[in-house]
């Protein structure tokens, strides 16, 4: 025992001396743990994909990715519908439809890469009454314009051949459209992004962002990584760059850095049916309608899932909390943030008996059945079950406008200047998601002269 004593002595007496003969060097050791060159906020899969392209471009640079999740990818990644959107619906020229096309061929490219499965089922925006075929129409030429893949028009014919039990009189066949799991896809990217070196710290909810007062004791770099990350659990990330991809959460991460509080995020729930599993063989693709202009979503539709169920809907319904997914899920200071915006009064006020509808189809599904049953006639109330929901971060302007394009800004001043924060990547963020990160990869090197 006296010489286990003596060696752990001995062992003590030689550390202390070589951390006091070059102190500064253990210290900054310590210290470039937790430092990095750029923090990425947000493990969503806007936040991986983009983690993933800075890394693979700048392998020479050190990136963290910082979630407050245990997981990556748990919540509007984790709840979407699985689409592969083609870019259709987007007004031609904007980000959204440019991001949309290339998003979506280079999802096939890197899924086909990487061996994650998909299925290229397409999908039919489906024409039910007269008055709609020339909204049709005017959709069509809106994806010519967008350079989608391969679409066309096709009558009453076409579409029971390609969906026997849907009825319709005129259809956009968008076969260029799929389906996959966007979850195991972002967490691929994860997977990338680890692989080339980044650190992902889970469990860290970003709850202080601001400018280091001085250098951290002993360090020989000064203010080389002046931007201090803190958690609300008390952890800490030292950075010279900042992403925020905080979805749910842009607009409080965008304030805490005393960056713009606008767009407003308004969280919408999205409540699905499914259908019983001896009832998929009625649907092959995904079936849409017609969007209505006067309507701010697309409307409730039939999407296939890579695990063979099929999904109904969803409605669109305010949601009391940011990340309530159930009906009753309530946050008080996210309801009294969302009530109390001038955007979401005037948004309430344009659409409140569509919105009055959206809610009644969510707590009686039958409402919901009937309107799919424009589509599918033999589909039934006692088809279909209560399925999963997902809550939307939806930007809104003051004046109560869906915003409905990619919103990408900074700030003033020694912080501000050093953040780019992810305002708004509306749906199709999944399937734009690779190309998204390409072009936010572009703005960093621009921004911060990478």
């Amino acid at each position: 025992m006296l010489q286990v004593k003596l060696g752990i002595t001995a062992l003590c007496d030689f550390l202390q001396i070589t951390f006091n003969s070059d102190i500064k060097l253990f210290e900054l050791v310590n210290f470039n743990f937790n430092s990095f060159d750029v923090a990425v906020i947000g493990g969503g899969i806007v936040g991986l994909a983009s983690a993933r392209e800075m890394i693979l471009r700048h392998p020479n640079l050190t990136f963290t990715l910082l979630e407050k999740e245990k997981e990556l990818a748990l919540h509007q990644t984790g709840h979407n519908s699985g689409v592969i959107h083609s870019g259709i619906y987007y007004t031609p020229g904007s980000l959204k439809a440019q991001l949309c096309v290339r998003g979506a061929t280079l999802t096939y490219q890197y899924c086909q890469k990487k061996g994650v499965p998909y299925k290229r089922c397409g999908k039919l925006i489906v024409a039910v009454e007269k008055e709609e075929i020339p909204r049709l129409k005017a959709l069509y030429e809106r994806g010519l314009k967008n350079n989608v893949q391969d679409l066309k028009l096709i009558d009453a014919k076409a579409i029971r051949e390609k969906e026997p039990y849907c009825r319709g009189i005129m259809a956009l066949d968008s076969p260029f459209t799929g389906i996959v799991d966007w979850q195991l896809v972002a967490l691929t990217y994860g997977k990338d992004f680890q692989e080339a070196g980044g650190t992902v710290m889970t469990d860290f909810e970003a709850s202080d962002i601001r400018v280091a007062a001085e250098s951290p004791a002993g360090s020989a770099e000064g203010l080389k990584y002046p931007i201090t990350i803190k958690s609300s659990q008390g952890k800490e990330v030292r950075c010279r760059f900042v992403l925020a991809c905080g979805g749910l959460y842009s607009d409080r991460l965008s304030e805490m850095s005393g960056c713009s509080s606008e767009p407003c995020i308004v969280p919408f729930r999205g409540d699905y049916l499914v259908l019983k599993p001896e009832k998929n063989y009625l649907v092959r693709g995904n079936i849409y309608p017609v969007p209505n202009p006067h309507f701010p979503f697309l409307g409730v539709h039939f999407t296939p899932r890579m695990d063979g169920s099929v999904w109904l809907g969803p409605n669109a319904v305010l949601a009391f909390k940011r990340e309530g997914y159930k009906l009753y899920d309530f946050d008080t200071q996210d309801f009294i943030n969302a009530l109390s915006y001038r955007g979401l009064q005037r948004l309430v006020m344009k659409n409140i008996v569509y919105g009055m509808g959206e809610m009644y189809r969510g707590v009686f599904p039958s409402a919901q059945v009937k309107i799919l049953q424009k589509f599918i006639p033999e589909l039934s109330p006692s088809d279909v079950l209560r399925g999963p929901s997902g809550v939307r971060a939806q930007a809104l302007d003051a004046e109560g406008n869906l915003v409905d394009d990619f919103v990408f800004d900074g700030g003033k001043g020694e912080l501000g200047s050093r953040i780019l924060h992810v305002r708004n990547a509306p749906s199709p963020a999944a399937s734009s998601s690779l190309a998204i990160a390409e072009m936010i990869a572009d703005e960093l090197e621009k921004r911060f002269q990478l």
